[in-house]
Protein backbone atom coordinates (compact mmCIF):
# COMPACT_ATOMS: atom_id res chain seq x y z
CA UNK A 1 0.00 0.00 0.00
CA UNK A 2 1.10 3.39 -0.77
CA UNK A 3 -0.18 6.78 -0.27
CA UNK A 4 0.67 9.56 -3.20
CA UNK A 5 -0.01 12.96 -2.18
CA UNK A 6 -0.12 15.44 -5.34
CA UNK A 7 0.01 19.26 -5.09
CA UNK A 8 -2.28 19.39 -1.70
CA UNK A 9 -3.22 22.74 -1.27
CA UNK A 10 -5.59 23.33 1.69
CA UNK A 11 -7.17 26.83 3.08
CA UNK A 12 -9.20 27.08 6.08
CA UNK A 13 -11.89 30.26 6.06
CA UNK A 14 -11.83 30.68 2.35
CA UNK A 15 -12.90 34.24 0.92
CA UNK A 16 -13.29 35.22 4.53
CA UNK A 17 -10.63 38.16 6.56
CA UNK A 18 -9.84 35.14 8.36
CA UNK A 19 -8.39 33.12 5.31
CA UNK A 20 -5.45 31.32 6.43
CA UNK A 21 -3.29 28.94 3.66
CA UNK A 22 -2.73 26.02 5.76
CA UNK A 23 -0.81 23.68 2.98
CA UNK A 24 0.39 24.94 0.38
CA UNK A 25 1.27 22.58 -2.57
CA UNK A 26 2.34 19.57 -0.66
CA UNK A 27 4.16 16.44 -2.67
CA UNK A 28 4.68 13.72 -0.73
CA UNK A 29 4.72 9.59 -1.19
CA UNK A 30 4.51 6.89 1.90
CA UNK A 31 5.08 3.79 1.01
CA UNK A 32 4.83 0.46 2.64
CA UNK A 33 6.80 -0.39 5.77
CA UNK A 34 8.12 3.52 6.42
CA UNK A 35 8.09 4.72 9.73
CA UNK A 36 8.09 8.39 8.98
CA UNK A 37 8.26 11.42 11.67
CA UNK A 38 6.38 14.13 10.76
CA UNK A 39 8.21 17.12 12.62
CA UNK A 40 7.24 20.67 12.30
CA UNK A 41 6.67 24.09 14.64
CA UNK A 42 2.99 24.76 15.70
CA UNK A 43 1.02 26.48 12.72
CA UNK A 44 3.42 24.54 10.32
CA UNK A 45 0.75 22.14 8.69
CA UNK A 46 1.04 18.89 9.78
CA UNK A 47 -2.35 18.11 12.13
CA UNK A 48 -4.11 19.74 8.78
CA UNK A 49 -1.81 17.21 6.61
CA UNK A 50 -2.54 14.26 8.78
CA UNK A 51 -6.31 14.74 8.82
CA UNK A 52 -6.36 14.43 4.74
CA UNK A 53 -4.95 11.32 4.93
CA UNK A 54 -7.96 9.82 5.71
CA UNK A 55 -10.63 11.79 4.60
CA UNK A 56 -11.71 13.90 7.27
CA UNK A 57 -10.40 17.08 5.53
CA UNK A 58 -11.51 17.44 2.11
CA UNK A 59 -8.70 19.68 0.39
CA UNK A 60 -9.14 22.72 -1.66
CA UNK A 61 -6.97 21.30 -4.38
CA UNK A 62 -4.83 18.33 -4.99
CA UNK A 63 -5.07 15.10 -4.85
CA UNK A 64 -4.68 11.91 -2.09
CA UNK A 65 -3.90 8.39 -3.46
CA UNK A 66 -4.50 5.82 -0.80
CA UNK A 67 -3.93 2.12 -1.77
CA UNK A 68 -4.77 3.10 -5.57
CA UNK A 69 -7.57 5.15 -5.09
CA UNK A 70 -8.32 8.99 -5.04
CA UNK A 71 -9.73 9.81 -1.87
CA UNK A 72 -10.22 13.35 -2.94
CA UNK A 73 -12.93 12.33 -6.09
CA UNK A 74 -16.60 12.36 -5.81
CA UNK A 75 -17.70 9.15 -3.92
CA UNK A 76 -14.92 8.05 -2.99
CA UNK A 77 -15.44 5.16 -0.29
CA UNK A 78 -14.44 6.95 2.67
CA UNK A 79 -15.55 4.33 5.05
CA UNK A 80 -13.11 1.93 3.21
CA UNK A 81 -10.34 4.44 3.34
CA UNK A 82 -10.70 4.86 7.04
CA UNK A 83 -10.31 0.82 7.87
CA UNK A 84 -6.81 1.05 6.10
CA UNK A 85 -5.50 4.41 7.49
CA UNK A 86 -5.90 4.73 11.25
CA UNK A 87 -5.73 7.77 12.88
CA UNK A 88 -5.06 8.22 16.20
CA UNK A 89 -5.64 11.86 18.11
CA UNK A 90 -3.92 13.51 20.88
CA UNK A 91 -5.17 12.69 23.73
CA UNK A 92 -7.11 9.71 22.49
CA UNK A 93 -8.04 8.15 26.08
CA UNK A 94 -10.80 11.16 26.10
CA UNK A 95 -12.45 9.29 23.40
CA UNK A 96 -12.89 6.41 25.86
CA UNK A 97 -16.73 6.10 26.05
CA UNK A 98 -17.66 2.40 26.97
CA UNK A 99 -18.18 0.16 30.42
CA UNK A 100 -15.10 -1.80 30.00
CA UNK A 101 -12.24 -2.18 27.65
CA UNK A 102 -13.71 -5.17 25.86
CA UNK A 103 -16.63 -3.41 24.53
CA UNK A 104 -14.54 0.37 23.85
CA UNK A 105 -11.92 -1.52 21.73
CA UNK A 106 -14.55 -3.76 19.91
CA UNK A 107 -16.81 -0.56 19.10
CA UNK A 108 -15.05 -0.64 15.63
CA UNK A 109 -15.19 -3.82 14.51
CA UNK A 110 -18.40 -3.99 15.41
CA UNK A 111 -19.72 -0.81 13.37
CA UNK A 112 -18.23 -2.86 10.72
CA UNK A 113 -20.90 -5.87 10.92
CA UNK A 114 -18.26 -8.65 11.93
CA UNK A 115 -19.33 -11.59 13.91
CA UNK A 116 -18.54 -12.42 17.55
CA UNK A 117 -15.74 -14.55 16.83
CA UNK A 118 -13.79 -12.31 14.81
CA UNK A 119 -14.57 -9.20 17.31
CA UNK A 120 -13.08 -11.57 19.73
CA UNK A 121 -10.28 -12.16 18.17
CA UNK A 122 -9.13 -8.72 16.55
CA UNK A 123 -9.72 -7.59 20.35
CA UNK A 124 -7.24 -9.91 21.74
CA UNK A 125 -5.42 -9.44 18.94
CA UNK A 126 -4.98 -5.55 19.45
CA UNK A 127 -4.35 -5.98 23.22
CA UNK A 128 -1.55 -7.90 22.82
CA UNK A 129 0.24 -5.42 20.45
CA UNK A 130 -0.20 -2.74 22.60
CA UNK A 131 0.78 -5.01 25.70
CA UNK A 132 -2.33 -5.18 27.54
CA UNK A 133 -3.25 -8.39 29.25
CA UNK A 134 -7.05 -9.62 27.96
CA UNK A 135 -7.69 -11.33 30.74
CA UNK A 136 -6.75 -8.93 33.71
CA UNK A 137 -8.02 -5.78 31.76
CA UNK A 138 -10.86 -6.74 29.40
CA UNK A 139 -13.72 -6.03 32.54
CA UNK A 140 -12.03 -3.78 33.96
CA UNK A 141 -13.67 0.01 33.20
CA UNK A 142 -10.66 2.31 30.94
CA UNK A 143 -11.66 5.02 33.35
CA UNK A 144 -9.84 2.69 36.27
CA UNK A 145 -6.78 2.31 34.37
CA UNK A 146 -3.16 4.33 34.49
CA UNK A 147 -2.96 7.25 31.77
CA UNK A 148 -0.52 5.31 29.82
CA UNK A 149 -2.97 2.11 30.04
CA UNK A 150 -5.62 4.47 28.64
CA UNK A 151 -3.60 5.68 25.71
CA UNK A 152 -3.03 2.14 25.12
CA UNK A 153 -6.46 0.79 25.13
CA UNK A 154 -7.24 3.92 22.40
CA UNK A 155 -4.93 3.15 20.54
CA UNK A 156 -6.28 -0.73 20.49
CA UNK A 157 -8.81 0.52 19.30
CA UNK A 158 -7.97 1.58 16.27
CA UNK A 159 -5.69 -1.29 15.83
CA UNK A 160 -8.81 -3.58 15.96
CA UNK A 161 -10.02 -2.26 12.40
CA UNK A 162 -6.76 -3.89 10.84
CA UNK A 163 -5.41 -0.92 9.74
CA UNK A 164 -2.67 -0.90 6.73
CA UNK A 165 -1.10 2.61 8.34
CA UNK A 166 -1.13 4.00 11.76
CA UNK A 167 -0.84 7.53 12.12
CA UNK A 168 -0.22 8.66 15.58
CA UNK A 169 -0.80 12.61 16.47
CA UNK A 170 1.96 13.05 19.68
CA UNK A 171 1.27 10.01 21.22
CA UNK A 172 2.87 10.38 24.76
CA UNK A 173 1.57 14.11 25.27
CA UNK A 174 0.91 14.57 28.81
CA UNK A 175 2.33 11.56 30.01
CA UNK A 176 5.20 10.48 32.72
CA UNK A 177 8.48 9.84 31.89
CA UNK A 178 7.00 6.05 32.95
CA UNK A 179 3.65 6.32 30.17
CA UNK A 180 6.43 7.61 27.61
CA UNK A 181 8.48 5.14 27.75
CA UNK A 182 5.35 2.59 27.67
CA UNK A 183 3.85 3.93 25.02
CA UNK A 184 6.96 4.51 22.42
CA UNK A 185 8.18 0.92 23.58
CA UNK A 186 4.70 -0.79 22.43
CA UNK A 187 5.14 1.68 19.28
CA UNK A 188 8.44 0.64 18.05
CA UNK A 189 7.01 -3.13 19.01
CA UNK A 190 4.09 -2.77 16.85
CA UNK A 191 6.38 -1.34 13.78
CA UNK A 192 8.70 -4.32 14.07
CA UNK A 193 6.06 -6.82 13.94
CA UNK A 194 5.76 -5.93 10.40
CA UNK A 195 2.56 -5.40 8.19
CA UNK A 196 2.14 -1.68 9.12
CA UNK A 197 3.04 1.70 8.40
CA UNK A 198 3.73 4.28 11.03
CA UNK A 199 2.90 7.77 10.27
CA UNK A 200 4.19 9.87 14.25
CA UNK A 201 3.83 13.28 14.90
CA UNK A 202 5.83 14.34 17.20
CA UNK A 203 7.91 17.25 19.13
CA UNK A 204 10.76 15.31 20.42
CA UNK A 205 13.53 14.82 18.44
CA UNK A 206 14.75 12.20 20.60
CA UNK A 207 12.02 10.16 20.23
CA UNK A 208 11.95 10.92 16.49
CA UNK A 209 15.60 9.89 16.03
CA UNK A 210 15.53 6.32 17.75
CA UNK A 211 11.97 5.23 16.38
CA UNK A 212 12.02 6.27 13.02
CA UNK A 213 13.57 5.55 9.41
CA UNK A 214 12.50 8.47 7.37
CA UNK A 215 11.29 12.10 8.10
CA UNK A 216 9.05 14.72 6.99
CA UNK A 217 9.71 18.34 8.54
CA UNK A 218 6.73 20.41 7.70
CA UNK A 219 7.08 24.61 7.32
CA UNK A 220 4.76 27.30 6.77
CA UNK A 221 1.82 24.79 4.82
CA UNK A 222 4.90 23.17 2.85
CA UNK A 223 7.31 20.10 3.48
CA UNK A 224 10.34 21.90 4.01
CA UNK A 225 12.68 18.59 4.04
CA UNK A 226 12.27 14.83 3.47
CA UNK A 227 14.94 12.28 4.42
CA UNK A 228 16.38 10.01 6.61
CA UNK A 229 17.30 10.78 10.80
CA UNK A 230 20.83 11.40 10.02
CA UNK A 231 20.67 13.01 6.85
CA UNK A 232 17.80 15.74 8.37
CA UNK A 233 19.50 16.43 11.63
CA UNK A 234 22.81 17.16 9.78
CA UNK A 235 20.65 20.29 8.77
CA UNK A 236 20.55 21.52 12.78
CA UNK A 237 20.67 25.66 11.16
CA UNK A 238 17.74 25.31 8.72
CA UNK A 239 15.98 23.18 11.48
CA UNK A 240 16.80 25.83 13.98
CA UNK A 241 15.59 28.11 12.20
CA UNK A 242 11.91 26.59 11.48
CA UNK A 243 11.63 27.05 15.66
CA UNK A 244 12.81 22.98 15.80
CA UNK A 245 16.15 21.34 16.50
CA UNK A 246 17.85 18.51 17.06
CA UNK A 247 18.61 15.72 19.69
CA UNK A 248 20.20 17.15 22.73
CA UNK A 249 22.81 13.99 22.54
CA UNK A 250 23.73 15.45 18.93
CA UNK A 251 24.60 18.88 20.13
CA UNK A 252 26.76 17.23 23.12
CA UNK A 253 28.37 15.41 20.40
CA UNK A 254 29.52 18.33 18.18
CA UNK A 255 30.09 20.60 21.23
CA UNK A 256 32.15 17.86 22.55
CA UNK A 257 34.15 17.75 18.87
CA UNK A 258 34.52 21.19 18.88
CA UNK A 259 36.38 21.43 22.16
CA UNK A 260 39.62 19.33 19.92
CA UNK A 261 38.19 15.80 20.64
CA UNK A 262 38.31 13.77 17.73
CA UNK A 263 35.02 11.66 17.65
CA UNK A 264 32.58 11.71 15.33
CA UNK A 265 29.24 14.59 15.58
CA UNK A 266 26.99 11.89 13.49
CA UNK A 267 25.01 10.30 16.37
CA UNK A 268 21.26 10.60 17.05
CA UNK A 269 20.81 8.27 20.25
CA UNK A 270 22.38 7.90 23.57
CA UNK A 271 23.86 4.39 22.94
CA UNK A 272 25.13 5.92 19.47
CA UNK A 273 27.07 8.34 22.18
CA UNK A 274 28.26 5.90 24.27
CA UNK A 275 29.88 3.85 21.99
CA UNK A 276 31.83 6.33 19.54
CA UNK A 277 33.27 8.00 23.46
CA UNK A 278 34.15 4.44 24.01
CA UNK A 279 35.71 4.24 20.80
CA UNK A 280 37.66 7.36 21.03
CA UNK A 281 38.52 6.30 24.85
CA UNK A 282 39.68 3.13 23.96
CA UNK A 283 42.20 5.06 20.78
CA UNK A 284 43.03 7.48 23.31
CA UNK A 285 44.35 4.86 25.95
CA UNK A 286 46.27 3.22 23.22
CA UNK A 287 47.85 6.65 21.84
Amino acid sequence: MMIKIKNLNFIYNPNSPFETKALNNVNLEINEGDFIGLLGHTGSGKSTLIQHLNGLIKPTSGSIIVDGVDITEKGADLKSIRQKVGLVFQYPEYQLFEETVYKDIAFGPKNLGLDDSEIDSRVRRAMELVGLDFESLKDRSPFELSGGQKRRVAIAGVLAMEPKVLILDEPTAGLDPRGRDEILGEIKSLYNKGNITIILVSHSMEDVARLVNKIVVMHKGEVAMEGTPREIFRRAEELESMGLGIPQVTYFMRKYKESGNDVSSDVLTIDEAKEELLRYLRRNGND
